[in-house]
């Protein structure tokens, strides 16, 4: 299951380039007639127009083109950039609804503290694979994987492997989350966590001209020593990898905001997700540090996390990304989340209006915009903007076409409103990434889907059998667990 990588990119993942001189041939691909929203603002949304694929990268975009290529008529479709999910939580993939009528501490108690420790590495493999390839069939073509469930050295490359094998563009995050601090753990220091993220960025990420990069995702400040965290950043940017860490997501504890900011450790190079309870001054320093923020919409509303933060972000001119987290408890969709998104945000300008009996007169933010929040933004939070996020010459060709014979495709007289509303994974006809098609005509590509799902069905219950044998009940939140907690009698780290 788990192959060590060689040199250069992991064996399936290198993204091709056609030197000059080269007897390699040219791989074209030509999409034809396509309603083409390229989220480039110097092309905007053409009509019907062509994009030429060479070698992995978008080569030409135009009204017509002709080109020695293989032609794929799109024509009556909308193709746009893959998406981009800025906080996946992919681990869990095989924990799908587990935690539905769950609060933030019952996830907590039950996922973090109680299923997490009893992960085996192939576990982790199998939900990552799954969970890639459930984001790639409902159109998202990066993630961001926030991966605390590092158990021991195996874990982490099982974690690597599965996002390989799927095909997936990703940055994969390494954490320090220890599982379970009752337990024996397999780190007994943290230096000897800091020690095997050297390990994993020297085994598995000699290069970034890859799909797969390396990020490192944070402990929440709030929960470990301030040391501890200052040593993970410190790690991270060492190995030039992009930071993701929990903000703001526990009422009533510390941000960390202001300690961070204060010993120089805020930076462009983080996403901080959730930040729900953020105040004011952490917003500004958050803003002035070049911070990044994504959204979990679906979670943050049903887990009673508090308002999304789409106002915040606006008034300090922060660009909002979106994730959708953890699939242990909600869909593995962005088009979910745009809705959601979209819908609480039109709520919330709306609201005052509408208590004082006045109905507004125009919508206060487009399904344009909403398309920004899983593309062009994202593209730049996790770092990948000159290479995805727009359809334009010279980026890869990470692409999506949505249509088919879904009722919900007929007609598309609103391109935006078409993908924002109307659109399930059901109606991704063709996924492409680096120019390869990984979904083509509504099924994933070289993918026995049958016996990978009956492989989760048998994970997920060797799991919960083995949380069982150690006499947990789920979720198994004790009374008064917040408090617990605060007093780190139990800690989450």
């Amino acid at each position: 299951m788990m192959r060590r990588p060689r040199s250069g990119c992991l064996e399936g993942i290198a993204l091709p380039r056609h030197k000059a001189g080269s007897l390699m041939p040219l791989q074209r691909t030509l999409l034809r007639g396509g309603t083409v929203i390229t989220m480039d603002p110097g092309h905007g949304t053409l009509p019907s127009a062509d994009i030429l694929i060479e070698d992995g990268r978008i080569l030409q975009v135009a009204p017509h083109i002709e080109a020695d290529a293989e032609i794929v008529d799109v024509s009556g479709h909308i193709v746009m950039p893959g998406m981009i999910d800025t906080h996946r939580h992919t681990w869990q993939t095989q924990l799908r609804s587990l935690c539905a009528d769950w609060t933030l501490i019952d996830y907590i108690f039950g996922v973090r503290l109680g299923v997490s420790p009893a992960y085996s590495a192939e576990d982790v493999y199998l939900g990552n694979r799954l969970g890639s390839l459930d984001a790639i069939n409902a159109g998202v073509t990066t993630l961001l994987d926030f991966s605390h469930c590092n158990n021991s050295p195996e874990h982490a490359d099982a974690a690597v492997t599965g996002l390989r094998d799927a095909g997936i563009r990703a940055v994969f995050g390494y954490g320090f989350y220890e599982s379970n601090p009752a337990a024996p753990p397999h780190f007994s220091t943290h230096d000897e966590r800091l020690a095997d993220l050297s390990r994993v960025a020297g085994e598995w990420f000699p290069s970034r001209d890859c799909l797969l990069t390396l990020g490192v995702a944070l402990t929440e400040p709030e929960i470990v020593p301030f040391e501890s965290v200052s040593a993970e950043i410190l790690a991270a940017r060492e190995h030039d990898a992009l930071i993701v860490t929990h903000t703001g997501c526990v009422w009533g504890a510390p941000t960390g905001i202001a300690d961070l900011a204060a010993a120089g450790l805020l930076g462009p190079d983080q996403v901080h997700v959730h930040c729900n309870t953020l105040s004011d001054d952490d917003w500004r320093l958050l803003a002035h540090h070049g911070a990044k923020v994504s959204i979990s919409p679906e979670t943050e509303l049903n887990m009673g996390m508090g308002r999304p933060v789409f106002g915040a972000v606006e008034r300090f001119g922060i660009k909002p990304t979106l994730s959708c987290d953890i699939t242990s408890f909600n869909s593995g969709d962005l088009f979910t989340q745009m809705r959601l998104g979209l819908g609480f945000h039109r709520w919330a300008e709306t609201e005052d209006m509408n208590l004082r009996g006045v109905s507004p007169e125009q919508v206060t933010l487009s399904a344009d915009a909403a398309l920004e929040w899983t593309t062009v933004n994202a593209a730049d939070a996790v770092g990948l903007a000159d290479r995805v996020g727009r359809i334009s010459a010279g980026l890869d060709a990470d692409i999506i076409v949505i249509g088919g014979p879904g009722t919900s495709q007929h007609p598309q007289l609103n391109p935006a409103g078409t993908v924002v509303f109307q659109t399930s994974p059901q109606d991704v006809r063709h996924v492409l990434i680096a120019g390869r098609f990984v979904k083509r005509d509504g099924a994933l590509v070289g993918v026995d889907l049958p016996q990978l799902l009956g492989a989760a069905d048998a994970s997920a219950t060797s799991i919960l059998e083995r949380v069982a044998k150690e006499g947990r009940r789920l979720p198994g939140t004790p009374p008064q667990g917040w408090q617990l907690l605060a007093s780190h009698i139990i800690s989450p780290a």
